[in-house]
């Protein structure tokens, strides 16, 4: 994957020292792909997504974005070179409007008043629901507009890249399907690479352009999303948890 935007190569990261969670990993996220990453628990894949987005620094290895690697740059500068990552909790303001909500994630650029409106006119545009709910607190939301809104507001600065770790966390069965709608709206309307960690893997599966299943840090398997079923996941999760 020449063409790559994200390259991770041979990365070792974790939280104390001389303990590593990835263990050599490397993997690929393209423009207008949904990369999908998946493994049991403690594979390391919302690990993976705390080293790309730097609150974690590697021990060893390589990331590059856009071609040029990401050493040394704190989160704010990842942000402000487009990547964007909306974590598991729903991390809106609840007591702010949906609209402020969204004028947040623009914090940046708030001053110029063009850009904000277009960017606020292409939000309710992608997702109308949000639209009708502009004046609503946060809190009042459901589960499944919750994580819209964190989507929404991550991007309104029109990130090349969008981290996003296990968006149907907690939700009712009936809101996984509108989560997994927003992601692919996005991708749509953004030419936009998402790097996706999951746990609902049979409802995921179909969003996934590409697969990465990882077990203990490293990568078990990979390919073409259409290239793994239930039945071949599952084998693969099972040998993970047998060793």
């Amino acid at each position: 994957m020449n063409d790559a935007l994200l390259a991770v190569q041979d990365v070792h990261a974790g939280y104390l020292p001389g303990i590593d969670i990835l263990r050599g990993l490397s993997l690929n996220a393209r423009a207008n792909e949904i990369t999908l990453v998946i493994g049991p628990n403690g594979a390391g894949k919302s690990t993976l997504l705390r080293t790309v987005f730097a609150f974690l620094m590697p021990n060893q290895g390589t990331i590059r974005f856009q071609g040029k690697p990401t050493s040394g740059l704190a989160p704010s500068d990842l942000k402000a070179a487009g990547i964007s990552y909306v974590t598991q909790d729903i991390n809106s303001f609840p007591n702010l409007t949906v609209e402020e909500n969204l004028r947040m994630g623009a914090w940046v650029f708030r001053r110029d008043a063009g850009r904000l409106r277009k960017q606020l006119e292409r939000a309710y545009a992608t997702f109308p629901a949000l639209a009708e709910k502009r004046r609503a607190r946060a809190g009042e939301l459901s589960g499944g507009q919750g994580r819209m809104l964190s989507v929404a507001r991550e991007m309104m600065t029109e990130p090349h890249l969008l981290l996003v770790d296990e968006p149907t966390a907690g939700l009712a069965p009936n809101l996984v399907e509108q989560v997994y709608e927003t992601l692919i709206t996005t991708k749509n309307v953004s030419n936009i690479a998402i790097l996706l960690v999951e746990q609902n893997v049979d409802q995921a599966l179909p969003l996934a352009d590409y697969l990465y299943l990882l077990n203990l840090g490293r990568v078990k398997a990979e390919g073409p999303g259409q290239d793994f079923d239930n039945i071949r996941v599952r084998t693969l999760i099972q040998e993970c948890l047998l060793g």
